[in-house]
């Protein structure tokens, strides 16, 4: 299936040269029509509800969807629109808060392990564990509270997660899941629009935290964050895609034809029935024909 938008520039470096700031939030890749943007949106999402099922069928490949974003990028809105055709029996969304005490007495890919999807199925993570190279590495004082020795948090400790954060997402590759990671990238004076809106109108009270500003005060800590997890964990089989976020229209086109255009992109095809299955079926048929009404 053909892409209209230039997908490349989507995607971010895989040789560890990859910078923010040469990813435009603003950018539509040209796309400056909302309206045909929608269509195309809808197009794309009966398009993965088609290939969500045979997904479902086919029972070899599971798919993993990872959101991370600063607040206010539409995290939860794109997963909303992006997935609304999916059949919920086949989709998991599942959102990582502060981690708990059971939690912290295992290691950080103890607890996403739990949620991972079942062969056919799509799991979405609503942050995930790249928090513990990002929110952990801007507040290093959480490490005081992850119950590590002493003799392992020292100046590579961030560089040792990169590396176990690859080969866990190349164990999950070549065991069928496919991963794709979507960084949202909203600027910081889009946030500022999208907090005061949350403020102003009451019905967004409730998605507004005081806590959100303290976050918004170390913007350039967690631009470096995030600029150096991905350069060192995008790769060919779990590529991170950034993801232009000051245009909620244009966030939701683009993440839905990525997905679309990689789940049409497997070697998938319905279970065939066998010619004793098939006979069985038509004397099935036959009867329910004979059936009196």
């Amino acid at each position: 299936m053909s892409d209209p938008l230039d997908l490349s520039s989507l995607m971010a470096a895989t040789d560890g040269s990859f910078q923010i700031k040469s990813h435009s939030p603003k950018s539509t890749c040209g796309f400056r029509d909302k309206e045909s943007a929608k269509e195309s949106l809808e197009k794309s999402v009966e398009i993965m509800a088609e290939m969500q099922e045979l997904l479902y069928a086919h029972d070899r490949y599971s798919l993993l969807l990872i959101f991370q974003a600063m607040d206010a990028a539409g995290k939860d809105s794109t997963i909303k629109h992006v997935m609304s055709g999916i059949n919920p029996q086949g989709c998991q969304v599942t959102s990582f808060k502060q981690p708990s005490a059971q939690e912290l007495d295992h290691d950080y890919l103890w607890r996403v392990q739990q949620y991972l999807p079942e062969r056919g199925r799509i799991g979405i993570f609503n942050r995930s564990y790249y928090e513990e190279v990002l929110v952990v590495k801007v507040h290093e004082n959480i490490l005081a509270h992850q119950k590590l020795p002493e003799e392992l948090k020292t100046k590579d400790i961030w560089k040792n997660r990169y590396r176990q954060i690859r080969d866990f997402e190349r164990y999950l590759h070549e065991n069928g899941t496919v991963i794709l990671k979507f960084f949202l990238n909203v600027s910081k004076n889009e946030q500022k629009k999208r907090f005061l809106e949350r403020i102003e109108k009451p019905e967004k009270n409730w998605k507004f935290s005081a806590s959100d500003i303290g976050e918004r005060q170390h913007w350039d800590a967690y631009q470096n964050a995030y600029e150096e997890s991905i350069a060192e964990t995008s790769r060919p089989h779990a590529p991170w895609f950034v993801i232009p976020a000051d245009h909620k229209w244009f966030t939701r086109l683009a993440v839905a034809q990525i997905v679309t255009n990689t789940l049409s992109n497997l070697k998938m095809s319905y279970p065939k029935v066998d010619a004793q299955s098939r006979a069985a079926l038509e004397d099935i048929k036959q009867q329910l024909l004979s059936e009196k009404e």
